[in-house]
């Protein structure tokens, strides 16, 4: 019992870092474009450069995020990160030039990606099989929450015509950060083993031969596969692609595409835990199937939006649709993926799987917008179509990956069922050894 409620105490402050995370993120980068190229006067190449490094930052810390976090633990991992993220918004806020805005902008996109993983392999070690689809998906939950809370309170804060206001933002989010530090520092996380548990000489082996089995494990590889698929269809097109689609195709107005995206947020937010309550007892690679037809669906409407020839209300409530359909396979995803890259992963090694497949999801992300954006802008048509056939391959790359889980991967809940028929007590499944 106090095991229990001890991992209790923890997720609660897991729970709150995530919140408090993304409102810091929320808070200041949808206002960075207009902050570095416009307040600081720098231009829209530079504004488009510092957008470019977030991307690169996470690519070059993410594969190093990994090893540290089996190494020490994601703990101290996350403390540093968000020192990292605390220093390079500071900086930013009182950035004038190019190459100070740029080397800032890096520190706060590395400390940002290092986060999500170490937050993420927190979760699955303060949780059990029972209870991690609901962990993950009170964290998308929040994560959402935050994002739209920050941004909207970010947007009372700024005054383009001030350069003192966004400084007095990147020093709030700067505060956050450091607030969460001592937040953070206040778990006390279970004992989970460690490379550095070994002798040095043999915990380097150990983290090369954890790399190798990870590259081995057919049934990760294959997840990586489908999620690189899964945000360079969605995730990457959704402040991109998908919004240049609208305005350029669809005639879509900038008060139409907020209220898109107030209608993606307002999805996850009504339907997440109603959601929940369907997939917990799927399959997952059938949820994650399905989450590929619903955004096909999303991608048709998007299609008779742009293409064909309705009204311009009729065109707006089509996209709208769009946005909000991506939201309803989002919540979808959030008690389903994450769960069962962990599930997947085994005893020791949570953190690496969660790092390598952050790393996995930064590079949809960077590759997503550079493809998509050109697309949509000049070639409506193809875009949709393109777009629309990943979608429907997102479901057949899930049905695939179905074949190579385990029954306590695929369907955990059917497992834990079956031991406690045959009057066991239930545990949490063991992972498939690669």
């Amino acid at each position: 019992m106090n095991v229990t409620m001890a991992m209790g105490a923890a997720m609660r402050r897991i729970h709150m870092g995530n919140a408090l995370s993304a409102f810091g993120l929320g808070f200041t980068v949808p206002y960075l474009y207009v902050y570095v190229a416009q307040v600081r006067g720098l231009g829209a190449v530079t504004a488009g450069s510092v957008l470019a490094v977030f991307a690169v930052a996470a690519l070059v810390v993410l594969p190093f995020a990994g090893r540290a976090i089996v190494r020490r633990g994601p703990l101290p991992v996350l403390l540093a990160a968000l020192v990292a993220a605390a220093l390079g918004a500071l900086c930013l806020g009182v950035s004038a030039h190019a190459a100070t805005v740029l080397g800032s902008a890096a520190v706060l996109g590395a400390g940002q990606a290092v986060m999500q993983p170490a937050l993420a392999t927190m979760i699955v070690e303060c949780s059990s099989a029972e209870t991690r689809s609901r962990a993950f998906a009170v964290q998308f939950f929040l994560q959402n929450l935050g994002l739209g809370i920050g941004g909207l309170i970010g947007g009372h804060l700024v005054d383009a015509g001030s350069a003192a206001s966004f400084t007095l933002l990147f020093a709030i989010e700067a505060a956050v950060f450091m607030a969460l530090v001592v937040v953070m520092a206040t778990v006390r996380m279970p004992y989970a083993p460690r490379v550095q548990d070994a002798p040095s000489q043999a915990g380097r082996a150990a983290g090369r031969a954890s790399r190798r089995r990870l590259l081995a494990d057919r049934a990760m590889v294959r997840l990586c596969v489908l999620g690189f698929v899964l945000f360079f269809a969605c995730y990457g097109q959704f402040e991109s692609g998908l919004s240049a689609y609208g305005v350029e195709a669809a005639g879509i107005s900038p008060s139409a595409l907020g209220t898109a995206l107030a209608a993606n947020t307002g999805m996850i937010v009504v339907a997440q835990f109603l959601v929940l309550r369907f997939v917990e007892r799927r399959r997952r690679s059938r949820v994650i199937a399905g989450v590929g037809l619903v955004w096909a669906v999303a991608w048709l409407a998007a299609g008779y939006a742009g293409l064909g020839h309705a009204g311009q209300t009729m065109a707006t409530a089509a996209f709208v649709s769009t946005y909000a359909l991506f939201g309803l396979g989002e919540v979808m995803l959030s008690p389903t993926l994450a769960p069962l890259v962990a599930d997947l992963a085994p005893e020791g090694m949570a953190g690496q799987y969660n790092s390598a497949f952050a790393l996995v999801k930064q590079l949809a992300l960077a590759v997503g917008p550079a493809v998509g954006g050109p697309m949509a802008a000049a070639w409506h048509a193809p875009y949709v179509a393109t777009f629309l056939g990943f979608s429907l391959g997102i479901s057949v790359l899930a049905v695939r990956l179905g074949r190579e889980l385990t029954d306590a991967q695929d369907r955990p809940w059917a497992a834990r069922n079956r031991v406690v028929a045959r009057g066991g007590a239930p545990a949490e499944p063991l992972s498939r050894q690669a």
